[in-house]
């Protein structure tokens, strides 16, 4: 079996007014966690997709991809530990170097498709390009055709970047992650604040190279860090 190591954040959200529109994690996914514990015979398939750019398709150092150390694969195992009685598949539909946009045109095709239970979106880091409108209306378009299908759609805001100073909230990448939070906000929805969860490690004295392959790309840790926030909502 393999063997996950949680890491332990140290920090607190404080309970903003923009936080108290996000889902909650402790009920969000209720209806989730309870088909989650049916046994067989009266069980169902579940299906968790994530959606995204290179980090959810499992690339370290380009051109390789770790797809069983990336964290929706860590994230199947950790489900299977908790909820052994489920038949559960995590899908991906992350396509390295893709943008919101480029994730928005084939969204209906590709993921919509697999009839996801949870669909988790990542796009942060490859929207600079796009400027914070276009990457809004792209997110607005995925978040919108899946809750019109009764999906539970949880956000996640970047990983690092390690050419942008991850404490400084000014840099366009903040500003993509402080949008994130405000659509899940508007939304209702879920949020994986990864990009909080690393300022943190920051603030802390963590390196944030140790949790690096590449300028851009999470190692195995960082990836860890992911996972952990992801299985807060399960």
């Amino acid at each position: 079996m393999t063997r996950i190591i949680f890491i332990t954040l140290c920090f607190t959200l404080s309970l903003s007014p923009l936080h108290a529109q996000i889902a909650d994690t402790a009920t969000y996914l209720d209806s989730v966690k309870h088909e989650l514990t049916i046994k067989w015979p009266a069980n169902r398939l579940i299906n968790v997709v994530f959606h995204g750019h290179s980090v959810p398709a499992g690339f370290f150092r380009t051109p390789d991809v770790h797809t069983l150390q990336a964290y929706p694969h860590l994230t199947l195992v950790a489900l299977k530990e908790k909820y052994p009685f489920a038949v559960v598949n995590t899908i991906v539909t992350a396509i390295g170097g893709e943008q919101s946009e480029k994730g928005a045109s084939r969204f209906e095709k590709e993921v919509m498709t697999h009839q996801p239970d949870v669909l988790f979106i990542d796009y942060a880091l490859n929207d600079g390009g796009l400027g914070l409108e276009r990457a809004k209306k792209a997110w607005e378009a995925m978040i919108e055709q899946a809750l019109a299908r009764n999906i539970k759609v949880i956000l996640l805001t970047p990983t690092p970047n390690q050419s942008v100073d991850i404490l400084d909230d000014t840099t366009p990448l903040a500003q993509h992650a402080d949008q994130i939070r405000k659509l899940a906000a508007k939304y209702h929805i879920g949020l994986v604040d990864s990009y909080f969860a690393f300022q943190a490690l920051a603030k802390n004295g963590a390196a944030i190279a140790d949790f690096m392959s590449q300028v851009n790309h999470p190692n195995e840790k960082g990836h860890q860090v992911v996972t952990n926030l992801i299985m807060k909502w399960f």
